[in-house]
C-alpha cells in the first residue's frame, strides 16, 4: 500500500507521520522546531530541520512505501528563497520587529477584508516579514526568486518548484484577500508580486522528488511532492473530504478556531476575534478565534479532571463565573487582558476547579460560534474534546444543530495525508464521529445567558 509522509510543522515542536490514503496515522516521529537567537534576528534553524525530515524521511521508507509527501504548517511562517534555497533565516514570529516597521506596517495595511485577520503581535504577518527583510537586507531581497510560505517552503526543498496556494496565504498573511480570491493591495503597492509564485491547489503534485533526495532517503523517484496546505484548512478539510457540507468546525488546543463554509459574514466589517481563510479551492471560510486552551488551563490551574456533571450541576446553580481574559490575548473580549477572574460562591472551591475551567473555554468557543452564521453540522475536535464533558455543553447550547465530536487527535495530519488522493477519490473519506451525551445536564442556556451578560460590561469597563 502506498503511504503518504505528512510534514506537520508547528511553532514549537515538528512531526513526520505516516498515513495511508484514507488518512489513518500509521507512525508518528516528533522533534523539537529549534530557534536561534540571532544573528540577524531570532529564527528557526532550517538546515537543523531539513536533515531531520530527511533523515526521517529515510526512516520511515525502511517500513513503508512512500508514494507522496505533502507539509502542512501553521500560518505565520514565510522564507525569502534564491535558486539554491534559503535567501534569509526564517524569522521566528514572535520576534518582534524594528519599531519602524511596525508603525508604519500599521499604516500601510489594507482593510479587514485584504487582512482577513486583526493585526497581530511580533511578526506574525507575512507581510510585515517581507517589510522587515525589505528595509533591513534591500539587497538580498531585490536578488530574491519569490517569498514563500512554510508549506510550499518545503515543497520547493524537496522538488524545486515554486509555488504559491490559498490556504497558507490566506492564514493571516495579509498578502491574500480570501474574501476576494485576490492578492492583496499591499502587494502591488509595494512591487512584491514578482516574489508571490503562481498559485497551485494544496492537493497538486508540484513534482517529483528531486534525484538526489530520493537517493539519500531510500525513496522512489517518482515519489510525489504536493503543493501543501495551511493546518487550520488541512483540519477542515478533512471533514470536506467526508462529504460535509453546511459546517462548522471547532478546533481546540492552544487556540480555539472555529472555520465554516457558511456565506452571511460581513468580511467588510472588522470585528473581535473574526477572520477569515481559505478552503483547498480558493473559497473565503469565515472563522473565529481565541486562545482558549490557555485561558482553561489558567482557570484550571493545577485541577485534574475528569469534568464531572455533578460539579456543572454546582457550578450553574450557584451562578459561579470564570470570566474573561486571563491571558494576553483578548482578542474575543478588547480590553480585558490579563483581567479575568473567577466570581461566584465556588469561586474558591478546588473540587470544581476543573470542570469550571473546562465550562470557560465552553464558553469561549460558543461565543466564537454566535458571532458565526448558524450551520446545520457542528463537528467538534482538539484537546479539549478529550474531556466528553465540554462536547455535550457546546451540543446542549446548540440544540438546532447535529453536534459530532470526533476524538481524532490527528486531525492537521490526516486532512494533509487526504490531499494525496483528492483528485482520484471516488467515495467519501471515512469519518469516525460521535454524538455526545447531553442526558443529566443543568439548564446551561440560563447560565449562558447570564455569562454573556457580565462578561460584555467586564469587557467594556476598560
Amino acid at each position: 500500500m502506498s503511504v503518504v509522509a505528512v510534514f506537520d510543522v508547528g511553532k514549537t515542536n515538528v512531526k513526520l507521520l505516516a498515513a495511508t490514503p484514507d488518512g489513518a496515522i500509521l507512525e508518528e516521529m516528533s522533534a523539537p522546531n529549534l530557534v536561534v537567537d540571532g544573528p540577524p534576528y531570532r529564527h528557526h534553524d532550517l538546515a537543523a530541520l531539513e536533515a531531520w525530515l530527511l533523515d526521517g524521511l529515510a526512516d520511515l521508507g525502511t517500513r513503508h512505501s512512500i508514494g507522496a509527501i505533502v507539509a502542512c504548517s501553521h500560518g505565520s511562517g514565510g522564507v525569502l528563497v534564491n535558486e539554491s534555497g534559503a535567501a534569509m533565516p526564517m524569522i521566528d514570529y514572535e520576534q518582534e520587529p524594528p519599531a519602524d516597521v511596525v508603525r508604519d506596517y500599521a499604516a500601510m495595511v489594507g482593510s479587514f477584508r485584504e487582512r482577513g485577520s486583526a493585526v497581530m503581535l511580533g511578526s506574525a504577518h507575512l507581510a510585515r516579514q517581507m517589510l522587515w527583510l525589505e528595509r533591513g537586507w534591500p539587497d538580498v531581497f531585490a536578488g530574491a526568486r519569490a517569498f514563500l510560505a512554510l508549506p510550499q517552503y518545503w515543497a520547493f526543498r524537496l522538488c524545486g518548484v515554486a509555488a504559491g496556494e490559498v490556504t497558507s496565504l490566506g492564514a493571516q498573511s495579509h498578502l491574500w484577500s480570501s474574501a476576494d480570491a485576490a492578492p492583496a493591495r499591499l502587494v502591488e503597492r509595494r512591487g512584491w508580486a514578482r516574489l508571490l509564485p503562481p498559485l497551485r491547489r494544496a492537493y497538486e503534485t508540484l513534482g517529483p522528488l528531486k534525484p538526489a533526495l530520493a537517493t539519500r532517503c531510500g525513496l522512489s523517484p517518482d515519489t510525489r511532492v504536493l503543493c501543501g496546505i495551511h493546518d487550520s484548512s488541512a483540519n477542515f478539510y478533512r471533514y470536506q473530504a467526508a462529504g460535509l457540507s453546511d459546517l462548522t468546525v471547532v478546533s481546540t488546543g492552544t487556540w480555539i478556531v472555529a472555520l465554516t463554509d457558511r456565506s452571511g459574514v460581513d468580511l467588510d466589517r472588522e470585528a473581535p476575534g473574526r477572520a477569515c481563510n481559505a478552503d483547498v479551492f480558493g473559497r473565503p471560510v469565515p472563522g473565529m478565534l481565541t486562545m482558549g486552551g490557555r485561558e482553561f488551563a489558567a482557570v484550571a490551574g493545577e485541577a485534574r479532571g475528569p469534568a464531572t456533571r455533578e460539579a456543572l450541576r454546582r457550578i450553574v446553580a450557584s451562578r459561579t463565573l470564570a470570566l474573561p481574559s486571563f491571558g494576553g490575548d483578548d482578542g474575543l473580549f478588547p480590553g480585558t487582558a490579563r483581567r479575568g477572574l473567577v466570581e461566584g460562591p465556588l469561586a474558591g472551591d478546588a473540587t470544581v476547579r476543573f470542570t469550571l475551567g473546562l465550562l470557560y473555554a465552553a464558553m469561549l468557543a460558543n461565543q466564537c460560534l454566535r458571532d458565526l452564521p448558524p450551520a446545520r453540522t457542528l463537528v467538534l475536535d482538539g484537546g479539549l474534546v478529550r474531556d466528553p464533558l465540554f462536547g455535550a455543553i457546546l451540543a446542549a447550547l446548540n440544540p438546532a444543530a447535529r453536534v459530532l465530536v470526533n476524538r481524532d487527535a490527528h486531525g492537521t495530519a490526516t486532512g494533509a495525508a487526504l490531499l494525496a488522493g483528492h483528485e482520484t477519490r471516488a467515495a467519501p473519506a471515512p469519518l469516525s464521529a460521535e454524538t455526545p451525551d447531553v442526558s443529566d445536564l443543568p439548564d446551561l442556556l440560563s447560565y449562558w445567558s447570564h455569562w454573556c451578560d457580565r462578561s460584555r460590561p467586564w469587557s467594556q469597563a476598560s
